[in-house]
């Protein structure tokens, strides 16, 4: 895997590498539609203000989507666009190895 100018990994890690952003994208692969409180309780130790700018990236990037409802008080729901349902591939790919990496650093320490 070369990367020049234009590294594909580099752009994949601009787009979802901060921790946050990769815990959003998964309750929204993991669970769909969501709500800001959804994503409070579903991801620990995210802030409120965190949560909203990651939110807001997510979407100007393309990945989720923004829909308010014309209500009082107004109701908000995100989902995963076209594009960040691409992702669901290296979302999985991540979980097979985290899971794999914490079973063989459980059998290392039963020894």
């Amino acid at each position: 895997m070369s990367c020049d100018k234009s590294c594909p990994i580099e752009h994949t890690v601009n787009l979802i590498g901060h921790k946050w952003k990769v815990l959003i994208l998964r309750n929204l692969h993991n669970e769909g539609v969501q709500r800001f409180s959804q994503f409070s309780k579903g991801i620990k130790g995210i802030t409120q203000k965190m949560l909203t700018q990651q939110l807001r990236q997510l979407e100007a990037d393309g990945l989720i989507n923004r829909k308010v409802y014309p209500e009082v008080p107004p109701k908000v729901e995100y989902s995963l666009t076209e594009l960040g349902e691409s992702l669901g591939s290296v979302l999985e790919a991540m979980n097979k190895w985290g899971r794999d990496h914490m079973e063989k650093n459980t059998k290392g320490s039963n020894n």
